[in-house]
Protein backbone atom coordinates (compact mmCIF):
# COMPACT_ATOMS: atom_id res chain seq x y z
CA UNK A 1 0.00 0.00 0.00
CA UNK A 2 1.19 3.19 -1.21
CA UNK A 3 2.53 5.89 1.35
CA UNK A 4 0.33 9.22 1.57
CA UNK A 5 2.29 12.48 0.83
CA UNK A 6 1.06 14.93 3.01
CA UNK A 7 3.18 17.72 2.77
CA UNK A 8 0.69 20.15 0.86
CA UNK A 9 -2.57 19.70 3.31
CA UNK A 10 -0.54 20.05 6.03
CA UNK A 11 1.04 23.14 4.93
CA UNK A 12 -2.01 25.01 4.14
CA UNK A 13 -4.15 23.14 7.52
CA UNK A 14 -2.85 26.71 9.34
CA UNK A 15 -1.52 29.28 6.45
CA UNK A 16 -3.00 32.29 7.19
CA UNK A 17 -4.50 33.63 4.17
CA UNK A 18 -3.88 36.76 4.22
CA UNK A 19 0.05 36.53 4.14
CA UNK A 20 -0.82 35.96 -0.07
CA UNK A 21 -0.21 39.42 -0.99
CA UNK A 22 2.18 41.67 -3.15
CA UNK A 23 2.05 39.16 -5.69
CA UNK A 24 3.04 36.54 -3.36
CA UNK A 25 1.15 33.15 -3.35
CA UNK A 26 1.71 30.77 -0.16
CA UNK A 27 -0.61 28.22 -1.84
CA UNK A 28 1.58 28.23 -5.33
CA UNK A 29 5.08 27.94 -2.37
CA UNK A 30 3.10 24.82 -0.70
CA UNK A 31 1.96 23.45 -4.21
CA UNK A 32 5.64 23.43 -5.21
CA UNK A 33 7.25 22.18 -1.86
CA UNK A 34 4.65 19.05 -2.34
CA UNK A 35 5.93 18.45 -5.90
CA UNK A 36 9.83 18.42 -4.81
CA UNK A 37 8.72 16.44 -1.88
CA UNK A 38 7.46 13.61 -4.16
CA UNK A 39 10.77 13.30 -6.07
CA UNK A 40 12.59 10.48 -3.66
CA UNK A 41 10.24 10.75 -0.78
CA UNK A 42 10.67 7.99 1.13
CA UNK A 43 8.05 5.83 3.27
CA UNK A 44 8.77 7.79 6.79
CA UNK A 45 7.86 10.98 4.88
CA UNK A 46 11.44 12.06 4.04
CA UNK A 47 13.21 12.68 0.49
CA UNK A 48 16.57 10.77 -0.74
CA UNK A 49 17.51 13.29 -3.46
CA UNK A 50 21.72 12.51 -3.95
CA UNK A 51 23.68 15.48 -5.85
CA UNK A 52 24.14 13.96 -9.29
CA UNK A 53 21.19 11.62 -9.36
CA UNK A 54 18.31 10.89 -11.25
CA UNK A 55 16.23 12.48 -8.51
CA UNK A 56 17.85 15.51 -8.58
CA UNK A 57 18.24 15.85 -12.25
CA UNK A 58 14.29 15.47 -12.15
CA UNK A 59 13.66 18.05 -9.49
CA UNK A 60 15.92 20.47 -11.45
CA UNK A 61 13.48 19.57 -14.55
CA UNK A 62 11.02 20.52 -12.32
CA UNK A 63 12.02 23.16 -11.46
CA UNK A 64 13.15 24.20 -14.55
CA UNK A 65 10.01 24.25 -15.87
CA UNK A 66 8.55 26.97 -13.18
CA UNK A 67 11.23 29.21 -14.55
CA UNK A 68 10.49 29.27 -17.94
CA UNK A 69 6.91 29.51 -17.16
CA UNK A 70 7.95 32.43 -15.15
CA UNK A 71 9.57 34.09 -17.33
CA UNK A 72 13.43 33.50 -17.04
CA UNK A 73 16.17 32.27 -19.44
CA UNK A 74 17.26 28.91 -18.06
CA UNK A 75 20.38 27.66 -18.37
CA UNK A 76 22.46 25.08 -16.73
CA UNK A 77 25.98 24.27 -16.77
CA UNK A 78 28.91 21.11 -16.76
CA UNK A 79 28.33 20.77 -12.90
CA UNK A 80 24.79 20.44 -13.18
CA UNK A 81 24.25 23.92 -11.76
CA UNK A 82 20.73 25.92 -13.09
CA UNK A 83 20.74 29.34 -13.49
CA UNK A 84 17.76 31.78 -14.49
CA UNK A 85 18.23 35.19 -15.13
CA UNK A 86 15.77 37.86 -15.64
CA UNK A 87 16.66 40.91 -17.30
CA UNK A 88 16.72 44.75 -15.66
CA UNK A 89 16.16 47.90 -16.82
CA UNK A 90 19.98 48.61 -17.15
CA UNK A 91 21.78 44.93 -17.69
CA UNK A 92 24.67 46.61 -18.17
CA UNK A 93 24.59 46.39 -14.12
CA UNK A 94 25.92 43.48 -12.25
CA UNK A 95 23.03 40.34 -11.42
CA UNK A 96 21.69 40.25 -8.25
CA UNK A 97 21.13 36.49 -6.87
CA UNK A 98 19.13 33.93 -5.01
CA UNK A 99 18.73 30.65 -4.96
CA UNK A 100 20.34 27.37 -2.96
CA UNK A 101 20.23 23.51 -4.01
CA UNK A 102 17.42 20.66 -3.99
CA UNK A 103 19.40 17.28 -3.46
CA UNK A 104 19.10 16.22 0.05
CA UNK A 105 21.01 13.84 2.74
CA UNK A 106 19.92 10.64 2.58
CA UNK A 107 16.29 10.20 4.02
CA UNK A 108 16.14 14.02 4.88
CA UNK A 109 13.60 16.64 5.18
CA UNK A 110 11.51 18.98 2.60
CA UNK A 111 12.59 22.07 3.34
CA UNK A 112 16.54 22.08 3.54
CA UNK A 113 17.23 23.33 0.01
CA UNK A 114 14.23 23.53 -1.76
CA UNK A 115 12.46 26.81 0.38
CA UNK A 116 15.80 28.57 -0.60
CA UNK A 117 15.00 27.89 -4.19
CA UNK A 118 11.27 28.00 -4.30
CA UNK A 119 11.38 31.41 -2.05
CA UNK A 120 14.31 32.91 -5.12
CA UNK A 121 11.60 31.92 -7.89
CA UNK A 122 8.50 33.07 -5.96
CA UNK A 123 10.57 36.57 -6.06
CA UNK A 124 10.12 36.33 -10.03
CA UNK A 125 6.10 35.12 -10.12
CA UNK A 126 5.53 38.18 -7.27
CA UNK A 127 7.52 40.81 -10.06
CA UNK A 128 5.77 39.28 -12.72
CA UNK A 129 2.15 39.51 -11.31
CA UNK A 130 3.32 43.18 -9.88
CA UNK A 131 4.68 44.53 -12.91
CA UNK A 132 7.72 44.91 -11.30
CA UNK A 133 10.92 45.24 -13.15
CA UNK A 134 13.92 45.38 -11.34
CA UNK A 135 16.86 47.60 -12.16
CA UNK A 136 19.42 45.43 -12.05
CA UNK A 137 19.66 42.17 -13.76
CA UNK A 138 18.42 39.13 -11.58
CA UNK A 139 19.58 35.49 -11.28
CA UNK A 140 18.06 32.59 -9.57
CA UNK A 141 20.76 29.55 -9.21
CA UNK A 142 20.15 25.82 -8.20
CA UNK A 143 23.43 24.41 -7.49
CA UNK A 144 24.08 20.89 -7.53
CA UNK A 145 25.46 18.29 -4.50
CA UNK A 146 25.44 20.76 -1.79
CA UNK A 147 24.84 18.03 0.94
CA UNK A 148 27.92 16.04 0.18
CA UNK A 149 26.35 12.80 0.62
CA UNK A 150 27.11 11.74 -3.52
CA UNK A 151 31.22 12.12 -3.11
CA UNK A 152 31.80 12.94 0.86
CA UNK A 153 32.77 16.39 0.19
CA UNK A 154 29.68 19.19 -0.48
CA UNK A 155 29.06 22.28 -2.20
CA UNK A 156 29.95 20.59 -5.54
CA UNK A 157 28.13 22.71 -7.58
CA UNK A 158 29.20 26.03 -6.17
CA UNK A 159 32.20 25.16 -5.75
CA UNK A 160 32.64 23.94 -9.27
CA UNK A 161 30.99 27.09 -10.39
CA UNK A 162 33.64 29.43 -8.56
CA UNK A 163 36.56 27.06 -9.81
CA UNK A 164 37.47 25.85 -6.06
CA UNK A 165 37.97 22.11 -7.30
CA UNK A 166 40.97 21.52 -8.50
CA UNK A 167 42.23 18.53 -11.44
CA UNK A 168 43.33 16.44 -8.60
CA UNK A 169 40.46 16.34 -6.96
CA UNK A 170 38.51 15.84 -9.44
CA UNK A 171 40.41 12.48 -10.63
CA UNK A 172 40.25 11.19 -6.56
CA UNK A 173 36.74 11.59 -5.93
CA UNK A 174 34.72 8.84 -5.19
CA UNK A 175 30.83 8.22 -4.95
CA UNK A 176 28.90 5.65 -2.49
CA UNK A 177 29.67 3.17 -5.37
CA UNK A 178 32.92 3.55 -5.92
CA UNK A 179 32.38 5.63 -9.37
CA UNK A 180 34.59 8.17 -10.36
CA UNK A 181 33.47 11.76 -11.01
CA UNK A 182 33.24 11.24 -14.41
CA UNK A 183 31.46 8.32 -14.68
CA UNK A 184 28.99 9.80 -12.38
CA UNK A 185 29.03 13.02 -14.56
CA UNK A 186 28.63 10.32 -17.71
CA UNK A 187 25.07 8.56 -16.01
CA UNK A 188 24.15 12.33 -15.61
CA UNK A 189 24.26 13.72 -19.10
CA UNK A 190 27.38 15.47 -18.76
CA UNK A 191 31.58 15.29 -18.87
CA UNK A 192 34.67 16.17 -17.11
CA UNK A 193 35.42 18.70 -19.73
CA UNK A 194 31.72 20.38 -18.96
CA UNK A 195 32.03 20.39 -15.45
CA UNK A 196 35.93 22.13 -15.95
CA UNK A 197 33.90 24.36 -17.87
CA UNK A 198 31.31 25.40 -15.35
CA UNK A 199 34.39 27.86 -13.75
CA UNK A 200 32.95 31.18 -14.10
CA UNK A 201 33.65 34.55 -12.80
CA UNK A 202 31.15 35.21 -10.19
CA UNK A 203 32.45 38.86 -9.53
CA UNK A 204 29.58 39.03 -12.74
CA UNK A 205 27.07 39.02 -9.55
CA UNK A 206 27.15 41.79 -7.35
CA UNK A 207 25.59 39.90 -4.64
CA UNK A 208 23.61 36.63 -3.48
CA UNK A 209 21.20 35.97 -0.84
CA UNK A 210 20.16 32.62 0.09
CA UNK A 211 16.77 31.66 2.53
CA UNK A 212 17.69 28.58 4.65
CA UNK A 213 15.82 26.64 7.21
CA UNK A 214 17.28 27.53 10.76
CA UNK A 215 18.36 24.06 11.62
CA UNK A 216 18.47 25.05 15.05
CA UNK A 217 16.02 26.52 17.80
CA UNK A 218 16.80 30.69 18.20
CA UNK A 219 13.97 31.63 16.31
CA UNK A 220 11.66 29.59 18.00
CA UNK A 221 12.92 30.30 21.42
CA UNK A 222 12.46 34.17 20.33
CA UNK A 223 8.98 33.16 19.01
CA UNK A 224 10.57 34.99 15.87
CA UNK A 225 9.56 33.66 12.10
CA UNK A 226 12.80 34.98 10.07
CA UNK A 227 16.20 35.82 11.56
CA UNK A 228 19.50 36.81 10.09
CA UNK A 229 22.41 35.29 9.20
CA UNK A 230 25.72 36.75 11.39
CA UNK A 231 28.39 34.61 9.81
CA UNK A 232 28.92 30.84 8.65
CA UNK A 233 30.74 28.46 9.72
CA UNK A 234 33.78 26.99 7.60
CA UNK A 235 33.48 22.94 7.96
CA UNK A 236 36.01 20.30 7.54
CA UNK A 237 35.73 17.37 6.85
CA UNK A 238 38.47 14.55 7.83
CA UNK A 239 38.29 10.80 6.74
CA UNK A 240 40.39 8.88 9.28
CA UNK A 241 41.10 5.35 8.83
CA UNK A 242 42.52 2.63 11.23
CA UNK A 243 44.12 -0.49 9.70
CA UNK A 244 44.52 -3.28 12.41
CA UNK A 245 44.80 -6.90 11.84
CA UNK A 246 41.66 -9.19 11.33
CA UNK A 247 41.35 -12.58 13.40
CA UNK A 248 38.51 -14.82 14.30
CA UNK A 249 36.81 -13.34 17.81
CA UNK A 250 36.61 -16.90 19.43
CA UNK A 251 40.36 -18.17 18.86
CA UNK A 252 42.10 -15.09 18.45
CA UNK A 253 43.13 -13.75 22.30
CA UNK A 254 42.55 -10.35 23.53
CA UNK A 255 46.24 -9.88 24.54
CA UNK A 256 48.34 -9.05 21.44
CA UNK A 257 44.94 -7.60 19.38
CA UNK A 258 45.12 -4.75 17.07
CA UNK A 259 41.59 -3.97 17.07
CA UNK A 260 40.92 -0.50 14.86
CA UNK A 261 37.25 -0.49 15.70
CA UNK A 262 38.54 -0.09 19.49
CA UNK A 263 40.95 2.65 18.07
CA UNK A 264 38.02 4.05 16.53
CA UNK A 265 35.47 4.12 19.72
CA UNK A 266 38.38 5.66 21.67
CA UNK A 267 38.21 8.75 19.26
CA UNK A 268 34.69 8.94 19.43
CA UNK A 269 34.44 8.80 22.86
CA UNK A 270 36.89 11.20 23.59
CA UNK A 271 35.91 13.92 20.74
CA UNK A 272 32.90 16.08 22.77
CA UNK A 273 35.91 16.88 24.97
CA UNK A 274 38.17 18.62 22.04
CA UNK A 275 35.68 21.71 20.72
CA UNK A 276 35.24 23.46 24.24
CA UNK A 277 38.83 23.69 24.13
CA UNK A 278 39.07 25.78 21.41
CA UNK A 279 35.84 27.71 21.06
CA UNK A 280 32.55 28.45 22.51
CA UNK A 281 31.00 27.71 18.61
CA UNK A 282 33.06 25.04 17.59
CA UNK A 283 31.34 21.73 17.16
CA UNK A 284 32.91 18.03 15.99
CA UNK A 285 31.02 15.07 14.89
CA UNK A 286 31.16 11.70 13.73
CA UNK A 287 28.09 10.69 11.37
CA UNK A 288 29.70 7.83 9.60
CA UNK A 289 31.22 5.14 10.35
CA UNK A 290 32.57 1.92 7.98
CA UNK A 291 34.18 -1.52 9.34
CA UNK A 292 35.18 -4.03 7.22
CA UNK A 293 34.59 -6.70 6.86
CA UNK A 294 32.24 -5.92 9.07
CA UNK A 295 31.37 -9.72 10.33
CA UNK A 296 30.08 -10.50 13.72
CA UNK A 297 32.93 -13.05 14.55
CA UNK A 298 35.06 -11.28 12.91
CA UNK A 299 38.14 -9.30 14.47
CA UNK A 300 37.37 -5.96 12.01
CA UNK A 301 40.28 -5.21 9.88
CA UNK A 302 39.68 -1.66 9.06
CA UNK A 303 37.80 1.20 10.38
CA UNK A 304 37.00 4.39 8.07
CA UNK A 305 35.18 7.31 10.13
CA UNK A 306 34.04 10.62 8.88
CA UNK A 307 34.57 13.62 10.99
CA UNK A 308 32.88 17.12 10.45
CA UNK A 309 34.13 19.59 12.53
CA UNK A 310 33.53 23.44 11.81
CA UNK A 311 33.92 26.72 13.56
CA UNK A 312 32.55 30.14 12.49
CA UNK A 313 35.95 31.66 12.75
CA UNK A 314 38.73 29.75 11.10
CA UNK A 315 41.64 29.85 13.51
CA UNK A 316 39.92 27.90 16.22
CA UNK A 317 38.63 25.36 13.79
CA UNK A 318 41.75 24.78 12.28
CA UNK A 319 43.48 24.19 16.33
CA UNK A 320 40.37 21.80 16.43
CA UNK A 321 41.26 19.82 13.17
CA UNK A 322 44.90 19.53 14.53
CA UNK A 323 43.65 18.21 18.38
CA UNK A 324 41.57 15.76 16.00
CA UNK A 325 44.26 14.69 13.86
CA UNK A 326 46.98 14.76 16.78
CA UNK A 327 45.10 12.42 18.75
CA UNK A 328 44.41 10.03 15.88
CA UNK A 329 48.09 9.10 16.07
CA UNK A 330 48.29 8.76 19.38
CA UNK A 331 45.69 6.10 19.52
CA UNK A 332 47.20 4.46 16.30
CA UNK A 333 50.79 4.59 17.86
CA UNK A 334 49.69 3.24 21.35
CA UNK A 335 47.57 0.25 20.17
CA UNK A 336 50.02 -0.31 16.86
CA UNK A 337 47.43 0.31 14.82
CA UNK A 338 48.30 2.07 11.07
CA UNK A 339 46.50 5.06 10.37
CA UNK A 340 45.60 7.29 7.59
CA UNK A 341 44.11 10.59 7.13
CA UNK A 342 42.63 12.17 4.31
CA UNK A 343 41.14 15.72 4.03
CA UNK A 344 38.36 15.69 2.20
CA UNK A 345 37.14 19.44 2.76
CA UNK A 346 38.15 22.62 4.03
CA UNK A 347 36.06 25.67 3.98
CA UNK A 348 36.71 28.81 4.97
CA UNK A 349 34.28 30.50 7.32
CA UNK A 350 32.52 33.53 6.10
CA UNK A 351 31.26 36.85 7.79
CA UNK A 352 28.46 38.66 6.58
CA UNK A 353 28.73 42.47 5.81
CA UNK A 354 27.14 44.67 8.78
CA UNK A 355 25.73 46.89 6.09
CA UNK A 356 23.81 43.88 4.65
CA UNK A 357 23.00 42.45 7.97
CA UNK A 358 21.32 46.10 8.76
CA UNK A 359 19.43 45.93 5.46
CA UNK A 360 17.66 42.84 6.07
CA UNK A 361 17.34 44.23 9.48
CA UNK A 362 15.06 47.22 8.09
CA UNK A 363 13.25 44.87 6.14
CA UNK A 364 12.68 42.53 8.94
CA UNK A 365 10.79 45.59 11.01
CA UNK A 366 9.28 46.33 8.16
CA UNK A 367 7.11 42.95 9.06
CA UNK A 368 7.25 43.15 12.59
CA UNK A 369 9.75 41.27 13.01
CA UNK A 370 12.42 41.92 15.71
CA UNK A 371 16.00 41.14 14.27
CA UNK A 372 17.72 37.69 15.47
CA UNK A 373 21.12 37.21 14.55
CA UNK A 374 22.31 33.65 14.26
CA UNK A 375 25.84 32.18 13.68
CA UNK A 376 25.03 29.85 10.78
CA UNK A 377 26.84 26.20 11.74
CA UNK A 378 25.97 24.67 8.52
CA UNK A 379 28.11 24.70 5.64
CA UNK A 380 26.32 26.41 2.26
CA UNK A 381 26.18 27.23 -0.96
CA UNK A 382 27.01 31.27 0.57
CA UNK A 383 30.16 30.13 1.66
CA UNK A 384 31.18 29.36 -1.29
CA UNK A 385 30.13 32.65 -3.35
CA UNK A 386 31.01 34.65 0.44
CA UNK A 387 34.26 33.96 -0.67
CA UNK A 388 34.14 36.13 -4.19
CA UNK A 389 31.52 38.32 -3.61
CA UNK A 390 28.76 39.55 -1.01
CA UNK A 391 26.66 37.63 0.58
CA UNK A 392 23.67 37.38 2.97
CA UNK A 393 21.29 34.85 4.05
CA UNK A 394 17.89 34.83 6.34
CA UNK A 395 17.20 31.83 8.39
CA UNK A 396 13.52 30.90 8.30
CA UNK A 397 12.47 29.10 11.72
CA UNK A 398 12.49 25.60 12.09
CA UNK A 399 10.00 23.43 14.31
CA UNK A 400 11.90 22.15 17.20
CA UNK A 401 15.06 22.64 15.82
CA UNK A 402 15.00 19.49 13.53
CA UNK A 403 16.49 19.13 10.11
CA UNK A 404 18.47 16.53 7.92
CA UNK A 405 15.08 14.03 9.31
CA UNK A 406 11.79 13.65 7.73
CA UNK A 407 10.71 15.71 10.48
CA UNK A 408 12.19 18.86 9.43
CA UNK A 409 9.18 21.13 9.36
CA UNK A 410 8.76 25.05 8.59
CA UNK A 411 5.54 26.71 8.56
CA UNK A 412 3.99 28.27 5.56
CA UNK A 413 2.93 31.24 7.02
CA UNK A 414 6.89 32.07 8.33
CA UNK A 415 8.10 30.64 5.11
CA UNK A 416 5.89 32.70 3.17
CA UNK A 417 7.14 35.76 5.51
CA UNK A 418 10.73 34.96 4.55
CA UNK A 419 9.48 35.29 1.07
CA UNK A 420 8.25 38.88 1.98
CA UNK A 421 11.35 39.65 4.11
CA UNK A 422 13.63 38.66 0.59
CA UNK A 423 11.55 40.54 -1.73
CA UNK A 424 11.69 43.60 0.08
CA UNK A 425 15.36 43.00 0.84
CA UNK A 426 16.23 42.11 -2.85
CA UNK A 427 14.12 45.43 -4.19
CA UNK A 428 16.27 47.68 -2.07
CA UNK A 429 19.61 46.23 -3.76
CA UNK A 430 18.49 46.39 -6.95
CA UNK A 431 17.94 50.77 -6.33
CA UNK A 432 21.49 50.75 -4.26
Amino acid sequence: MAVKNPVFEDLMASYDEGLSHSGISGERLAKRLHELSEIGFTEVGGVKRPGLSDEEKKAKELVKSWMAEAGLDVKEDGAGNVFGRLPGRDNGRKAVASGSHVDSVPNGGNFDGPLGVLSALEIVEAWKETGYIPEKPYEMIIFTDEEGSRFNSGLTGSRAMAGEITEAEMDQLRDYNGETLEEVLGHYGSSISAFKEAKRDVSELEMFVEVHIEQGKKLEQADQPVGIVSGIAGPAWLEVEFKGEAGHAGNTPMAGRRDPLVAAAELISKLPEFPGEVSETAVATIGKLEVLPNGINVIPEKVVLHADIRDIQEEPRDRLLETVQKEAAEIAERREIQLNIKQNTKIQPVPIKEELKEQLAESLRKFGIEPVYIPSGAGHDAMILGRHIPVAMLFVRSKDGISHNPKEWSSLNDCVMGVHVLKDFLEKMMKS
